[in-house]
């Protein structure tokens, strides 16, 4: 996985941003200094996804940022992003590199090791493993799997993980220690006030507990 993130994966997440308020939102993200975006469009259809992935391409390339797709590998390839997020259920993982081709990032959702490995055994560039805590983001999210689970993952695949559900500024840097490489920050961000702060101060923890 292409790492420029300061260890935040963030979420442009249509259930928290209308598609009016995308390309101001996502601004303030990637201008703080994300360097990897994700859009996840549980409630749009088709056209509407498209149109925001179009809008969120193109502010990632201003800001030297990777983009990829939550789901929807058909909008991945159409909009010209960097790469596709699939679920348990979505298009398996080697057709999804066939249509997007090898230099594409394509990351997996996965709960319990053996979903891990079967995601690193299939050429998943990173898999994302939670939830961790209990989270309001995802209405059909597992149980809360914890950082010790976390460890027991980090033993099982050797490919980046980015750690999802319920992570939070407060605990970001206590997950990254249980060995995860990114985390996934939504709700956190996403219902901040002052989001370009909130990024800012998420990166600065991150850096500096990497740094000690």
């Amino acid at each position: 996985m292409k790492r420029k993130t300061e260890g935040l994966y963030a979420v442009i997440d249509t259930a928290y941003v209308s598609l009016p308020e995308m390309e101001q939102t996502a601004s303030r993200i990637l201008g703080s200094g994300v360097r990897l975006l994700q859009l996840r469009a549980k409630g749009l259809g088709s056209g509407e996804t498209l149109e925001a992935s179009m809008i969120l391409k193109k502010l990632a390339r201003k800001y030297g940022a990777a983009f990829i797709v939550n789901d929807r590998v058909d909008i991945a390839l159409i909009s010209g992003a960097d790469g596709a997020h699939l679920g348990q259920d979505d298009i398996p993982l080697p057709e999804a590199r066939k249509l997007l081709g090898r230099d594409s990032i394509i990351g997996v959702s996965t709960h319990d090791p053996g979903e891990a490995a079967s995601a690193q055994r299939d050429g998943a560039d990173y898999i994302s493993f939670g939830p961790i805590f209990p989270t309001v983001t995802k209405k059909d999210a597992r149980s809360p799997r914890g950082v010790e689970y976390l460890r027991e993952i980090r033993k099982t695949v050797s490919i980046p993980i980015v750690a999802i559900g319920g992570v939070t500024e407060d605990n970001a840097v206590e997950v990254l220690a249980a060995g995860a490489d990114s985390v996934a920050v939504v709700s956190d961000i996403l219902l901040s006030k002052d989001i370009p702060g909130k990024v800012s101060s998420i990166i600065s923890r991150i850096k500096r507990a990497r740094d000690a």
